[in-house]
């Protein structure tokens, strides 16, 4: 498999689906947004923009199963699965704040071996297949040099539906307030980690996510430089619901610091 060429290809792809999110946004009417949960929105266009991925990527790769957010009846297949968000920041979405990406993963197994984050309102797509690199529109990017937490800045995503860890959260960002450059929740955690790689963040840190919102862009910061694990420095990221992520410098002791309050 050309993980390369496919992975382009998919790049291609989210930018003809990102421009029908972006021209729809117009027509955005309260009546139509379902909620699924406790803040936890869905629009047509989610599930309009999930069709076109789910049609098109079969074509790409017609073995693969699928892992959806919009959808749980899509059949997962043994070796192949994409992993996709067919718009990861529904609420901005809604809202009219223009931080929303389109995520599209390809897990081979339990790897990601290729990821592409596109962030429609700045046009940005952020790719990365395994040991090719990372890149942003075509340039090669990678995580930051930032040797101490306190000269740092870091993402994070305020919990919205689970709130079993919060004390946990709330110490940790508390500490990071007191002793970085500052914390900024964007609302888009795959927008997050494509930001982490290019350079923009030095850290990240999120529970209560699940496989498409992390898996393209946890490729995307590894294949840059960064590291990548969950809470306690394992590889329970994807389907574990919390993930760190780092450029290398910073890594161990901002692992230590959620590792007191987790």
């Amino acid at each position: 498999m050309n993980l390369e060429l496919l992975t382009k290809q998919v790049t291609n792809l989210t930018r003809a689906v990102g421009t029908y999110l972006k021209n729809e946004i117009k027509n955005i009417q309260k009546e139509k947004i379902i909620n699924k949960g406790h803040n936890d929105f869905v629009t047509y266009v989610d599930k309009n923009s999930e069709r076109r991925l789910v049609a098109e990527l079969t074509k790409l790769l017609p073995e693969a199963g699928f892992i959806a957010e919009e959808n749980n009846t899509y059949k997962r297949a043994k070796n192949y699965n994409w992993v996709i968000d067919p718009l990861d920041g529904t609420t901005n979405y809604i809202h009219g704040l223009p931080v929303y990406a389109i995520s599209v993963a390809l897990i081979h197994r339990d790897e990601v071996v290729s990821g592409v984050v596109f962030e429609i309102n700045q046009q940005e797509c952020f790719y990365a297949w395994k040991k090719g690199g990372a890149y942003l529109n075509n340039h090669k990017i990678s995580c930051t040099d930032t040797e101490n937490l306190s000269e740092s800045f870091f993402a994070t995503g305020f919990p919205y539906s689970d709130f079993s860890r919060i004390d946990g959260y709330l110490e940790v960002f508390k500490e990071l307030m007191k002793s970085t450059h500052g914390v900024r929740r964007l609302g888009s955690a795959a927008t997050d980690l494509a930001y982490l790689a290019c350079g923009r963040f030095d850290g990240f840190f999120e529970y209560g996510l699940h496989p498409w919102d992390v898996a393209a862009g946890e490729l995307i910061v590894r294949e840059a430089g960064g590291i990548v694990s969950d809470f306690k420095g394992g590889n329970n990221y994807l389907f574990g619901k919390e993930i760190i992520a780092a450029n290398s410098y910073i890594y161990k002791g901002f692992l230590e610091l959620m590792e007191k309050h987790f």
